[in-house]
């Protein structure tokens, strides 16, 4: 069975090839759209996943969407109601597009594929399973297991904010439990990322990042704390939670919050995005963090009491959190925690395909037998590299030997060169997993501010991600969930930290920033933690070959790896993106598969 999944018209568009149940392809439309985070109709992102697939429209079975529009203006309906008069200037607003387009969306996704197909476009059978029955086939049916409990958390599909239940490789998905909107433990989190000043459905792991950074242990982050729990959120000891409304304005509203009421909660300002950010700021984003952690926590002793599952599968945008999916797995209410790379709306697209094939067939899923698959993505043929190095006038190496290839990038990264590498297929979902990444010596203790200032062009105080080969991982790196998808955090080795000043905590975000952590100063966050990418020989052996050779030539088997973009920019797509990115930031060199360009 062929099927197309499709997520749209949210946040990451994003569509999937699927056959008899196996993902071939997968895209985001940003990638194409050059649109960070595009919500558009993935019209690119189809044609590539056709082109590699060799199919056309006609031949394809179903085409599946990742929710249900109708469930989602029903939902809009009866809350603009519920809470009336309020937010009618968002109610005006809404409606114009509901009954243009999105509450007729089979027909304007038959009109957007007669685009791409011609008029058999029509004919094509398309389904609408529901988003977090989406969520969730995306994350049992990418996982090594063949029965697991699952947990998709999100802002709010239809009307679910929160799903929980068991996945069986034989009987299917079956719902134990929902929240329901406008109880949301992602749109809590947005809130705070509004308030902060950083931007909803793209800042929130700027605010996790940022969490770190708080007085842990001081007044002020328990007053924060007793402040969320009194005023904001009812939690549950099942993990339920009812959030106090007359603080919140996204069920009705075009933001997140009243701003005039938090400062007054809260007792400062809300953040403008360009306002320097303060020890306060940090102590707040630690609180917030801190409070989705104990619902998380909660939730997930509930699902283990009620399904009596070895293992549990995340998903939902709340599962890229990943500080919160490490101390899910440190509690060992599980055996192991599986989330897959695209957890987020991306991620639907893949869930609504897998959702449709074991629902029309009759499927049995025994938990995949390798890792899941992360590149998925288009690759870029060496005809198509040599078009924009002639394009451009470049000045190139090029390597017959891969072998000879990964000494040479070896050699300039032990020489502390910042290195854009692009290499086969494009990765799905947030993560650079070494495919289309930046690269650079961890052991530098300026590389953190040069990578950040000058060649990201984003915040300083946001750490880098470092990537390890499997069998490295404990030279450096404390026990804990090993993730091929970054998605988890681990502590740096206690034998590589360094102490710390002793007024540490008085000092300013920047001056604690250049304190270095580590030996590996500019992966090792302020805490000691790292999101730690683990890289199998069998997944990426390219990738990994460039890690062993970094190993032999220096002594350390880890580099950073950071995605090959810039700010509010999506990662590169093709051979001129990544021209142009190198161009316009201090990137030293640019590896386009063989060819190597140095400044």
């Amino acid at each position: 069975m062929r099927i197309l999944g499709i997520s749209a018209y949210y946040h990451d568009s994003a569509a999937a090839i699927i056959v008899d149940g196996k993902v071939l392809f997968a895209a985001q439309e940003e990638r194409f759209s050059r649109i960070k985070n595009d919500p558009s109709f993935p019209e690119e992102a189809i044609k590539f996943c056709l082109s590699e697939s060799g199919f056309t429209l006609e031949d394809l079975d179903y085409i599946a969407f990742y929710d249900k529009p109708f469930l989602k203006f029903e939902r809009l309906l009866e809350t603009y109601y519920a809470f009336a008069p309020r937010g009618f200037g968002s109610f005006a607003k809404a409606m114009p597009v509901w009954l243009k387009e999105k509450l007729f969306t089979k027909q304007v996704i038959r009109k957007q594929l007669k685009k791409i197909g011609g008029p058999h476009a029509r004919k094509i059978r398309i389904v609408f399973p529901e988003h977090h029955l989406s969520h969730a086939a995306s994350a049992f049916y990418t996982s090594p297991f063949s029965k697991s409990a699952f947990l998709t958390v999100d802002g709010v599909g239809e009307w679910t904010t929160t799903s929980y239940g068991l996945a069986s490789g034989t009987e299917g998905i079956k719902v134990l439990g929902e929240l329901h909107f406008p109880n949301s433990l992602g749109l809590l989190y947005s809130s705070f990322t509004f308030f902060l000043g950083f931007e909803v459905n793209s800042g929130e792991y700027k605010m996790m990042g940022l969490a770190p950074y708080s007085n842990h242990q001081s007044e002020a982050v328990q007053r924060f704390i007793d402040i969320i729990k009194k005023k904001l959120v009812d939690i549950k000891e099942d993990g339920s939670i009812n959030l106090n409304q007359d603080y919140f304005e996204y069920p009705v509203g075009l933001r997140m919050v009243n701003p005039k009421k938090w400062e007054k909660l809260f007792g400062f300002k809300k953040r403008t995005n360009d306002e320097p950010l303060t020890q306060t700021h940090a102590d707040l984003a630690f609180a917030a963090q801190k409070v989705l952690e104990e619902i998380l926590v909660k939730l997930t002793h509930h699902i283990k009491k009620e399904t009596q599952a070895a293992y549990l599968c995340l998903a939902g945008g709340v599962a890229l959190n990943c500080v919160a999916n490490s101390v899910l797995f440190n509690e060992n209410i599980f055996k192991d925690i599986y989330v897959q790379p695209a957890a987020g709306d991306a991620g639907g697209a893949i869930g609504a395909a897998l959702a449709t094939a074991h629902l029309k067939e009759d499927l049995t899923f025994t938990g995949l037998k390798k890792t899941f698959n992360p590149y998925l993505g288009p690759c870029a043929s060496h005809q198509e590299i040599e078009r924009v190095l002639r394009k451009h006038k470049c000045e190139y190496q090029y390597f017959e030997s891969t072998e000879e290839l990964l000494s040479t990038v070896a050699n300039y990264l032990a020489d502390k060169k910042v290195v854009g590498w692009f290499w086969g297929r494009t990765e799905f979902g947030p993560r650079a997993l070494g495919n289309r990444s930046i690269l650079a010596d961890p052991t530098d203790p300026e590389m953190q501010s040069k990578l950040n200032l000058k060649i990201k062009f984003r915040e300083s105080f946001r750490p880098f991600a470092p990537a390890v080969c499997e069998e490295d991982y404990d030279s450096y790196f404390e026990p804990g969930k090993r993730s091929a998808y970054m998605l988890f955090t681990n502590p740096v080795k206690e034998s590589r930290r360094k102490s710390l000043p002793k007024n540490f905590h008085e000092l300013s975000l920047e001056e604690k920033r250049g304190n270095p952590k580590s030996e590996l100063p500019a992966i090792t966050h302020i805490d000691y933690s790292a999101r730690v990418q683990v890289m199998k020989k069998e997944v990426n052996p390219t990738f990994w070959s460039l890690l062993q050779t970094f190993k032999k030539l220096t002594g350390n088997g880890v580099l950073i790896n950071t995605s090959f973009n810039v700010k509010d920019e999506p990662i590169v797509n093709t051979p001129e993106d990544a021209y142009q990115c190198f161009m316009n930031s201090g990137m030293d060199i640019l590896v386009l598969e063989n060819y190597v360009i140095a400044k």
